[in-house]
């Protein structure tokens, strides 16, 4: 996963924040996981997985768009319960045995963007107030 090394377009807000690059490499790294999934689980998992995680960076996205702090904290929200929602189907597809050994960074990267969502939402929710 090394998209996160690729350049910022310029003009695009999100493509400066940290969060929206990990969240890319999220993205990538759940397509690659999700591909060996079984056949039976195309419109299962891992069209659920493979939603949730597109969803973080395009909120990520949208939200940077937007005018003011409190719609982009709005769509940070949207990103933290996306978040969760594919932790939770990763785990569901450990315990399925879908996730194979080499693929368990992929709980690590979860958690990395959850930390740099959150810690951006309350930034922003706290810039929102002021």
């Amino acid at each position: 996963m090394v998209s996160g090394d690729r350049q910022a377009v310029s003009g695009k807000p999100h493509t400066r924040l940290q969060a929206w690059k990990s969240a890319m490499d999220l993205v990538e790294g759940v397509y690659r996981i999700t591909a060996t999934f079984p056949a039976s689980e195309q419109f299962g998992l891992v069209s659920q997985m493979r939603r949730a995680s597109v969803s973080v960076p395009s909120n990520l996205a949208e939200g940077a768009a937007r005018d003011g702090a409190r719609e982009f904290a709005h769509f940070l929200s949207i990103a933290k319960g996306s978040l969760s929602e594919l932790d939770t189907q990763y785990q569901l597809a450990q315990r399925l045995g879908f996730i194979k050994e080499g693929h368990a960074d992929l709980a690590g990267l979860i958690e990395k963007v959850s930390k740099l969502v959150a810690g951006l939402h309350k930034k922003v929710k706290e810039g929102a107030n002021t």
